[in-house]
C-alpha cells in the first residue's frame, strides 16, 4: 500500500523553521461546518495578495499580484502555490530576508466561506471543485462579502497553475472595500508590522 503524501510536505521543504516564525503547522482532521478563508497582504520581492481557503484540512493558496476586486468585470490572475497549514491563517509578521517569501505579511481579511458550486442540483464537494478547476464560494469576511470564483485557465495545461479570480454579480458587486490598509486581526498597518517586528499568531 502506497503511503498518502503529506499535503504540507512542499510547504515545509521550502522553509527553515529555525529562522522563520511561520508555523510548521498541522493538518486539520475534523471537517469544518464553516470553513475558513484568509487574504494576506504580502510585501515580498513584489507586493501581492495571498488568497487561501480551507479544503481537506489545509489552506489551498493562490498568489494574486493585482490584489482583490469587487468589480465583476475585472478578472485577476491567481497563481496556485503550495498548501499552507491552517495555523497560517493567523500568521502576521516578518519573514526574514533571504528566506522563502521574505518580507512583511499582514492579515488583510479573514472569515468563513460557503461552497455554492452545484452540479445536477447538488453541491459539489470542495475537493472535487478544486480538482475540476472551478470554485464558486460566498465569502463572509470582515471586508469581503458575497460570491467569488476561482477558475483554472487553459494556460495551466502548460504546467503553470494559472487561475482567474473574479467577483460574482450580486448585491456586493462594486461595493467599496473598506480599510484596505489595516490588518483585519490587529488593526495595524503594514508599516507598523514592519517596524514592530512582532509576529501575531492567534
Amino acid at each position: 500500500m502506497v503511503a498518502k503524501k503529506n499535503p504540507l510536505a512542499h510547504y515545509r521543504k521550502k522553509r527553515s523553521f529555525k529562522k522563520t516564525t511561520e508555523p510548521r503547522g498541522t493538518i486539520k482532521k475534523k471537517k469544518a461546518k464553516q470553513p475558513l478563508f484568509v487574504v494576506q497582504e504580502h510585501h515580498a520581492s513584489h507586493l501581492h495578495y495571498d488568497f487561501r481557503i480551507e479544503i481537506d484540512g489545509v489552506l489551498k493558496s493562490w498568489a494574486i499580484p493585482k490584489g482583490i476586486t469587487s468589480d465583476p468585470s475585472i478578472k485577476h490572475l491567481a497563481v496556485l502555490t503550495e498548501n499552507h497549514p491552517m495555523e497560517y491563517a493567523h500568521f502576521e509578521g516578518i519573514i526574514p530576508k533571504g528566506e522563502y517569501g521574505g518580507g512583511t505579511v499582514m492579515v488583510w481579511d479573514i472569515g468563513t466561506y460557503e461552497n455554492i458550486k452545484e452540479v445536477d442540483g447538488k453541491i459539489l464537494p470542495m475537493d472535487k471543485c478544486f480538482a475540476k478547476g472551478r470554485i464558486e464560494i460566498v465569502l463572509n469576511g470582515k471586508k469581503l462579502k458575497g460570491g467569488y470564483a476561482l477558475i483554472k485557465t487553459q494556460r495551466s495545461e502548460t504546467g503553470e497553475n494559472y487561475w482567474l479570480f473574479l467577483k460574482m454579480r450580486d448585491k456586493y458587486a462594486k461595493r467599496k472595500i473598506p480599510s484596505i490598509t489595516r490588518s483585519a486581526l490587529t488593526g495595524r498597518t503594514i508599516k507598523q508590522i514592519a517596524q514592530e517586528g512582532k509576529t501575531y499568531e492567534d
